[in-house]
């Protein structure tokens, strides 16, 4: 298997672009500012409209809060993961990585693959 990493900016003007880069992916990462956390509403929004899988890894900067007060704030779904990450750091972010895989391999009914 071949793991393809997009970025998609977060500004608004650059939202027409989300739903086809959304277009086909298996899922996604929503990397959420702390310091910014309505600024990840529209992100999630757009993926459960389009039905992508999607955890959600939260940037930690030391200045943080809990994890439930932010899935509480993203009013998310149970199912959906919450990673604390650090952004800058190597093992953090792959951990992020492996958090979304194992998401979408949760969701593959036993004896089908993921492709």
């Amino acid at each position: 298997h071949v793991l393809y990493l997009f970025g998609a900016p977060g500004q608004q003007r650059f939202w027409f672009l989300w739903d086809r880069l959304f277009a086909g992916a298996l899922g996604a990462i929503v990397l959420v500012d702390q310091r910014r956390i309505s600024d990840s509403w529209y992100a999630i929004d757009r993926l459960e409209h389009q039905g992508t899988p999607f955890v959600v890894a939260c940037n930690d900067f030391g200045d943080s809060h809990a994890a439930d007060d932010v899935r509480e704030a993203l009013d998310l779904d149970p199912a959906v993961p919450l990673v604390m990450c650090d952004a800058r750091s190597r093992e953090s972010s792959k951990q992020v990585l492996i958090a979304l895989v194992e998401h979408l391999y949760s969701a593959v009914p036993q004896g089908e693959t993921v492709s």
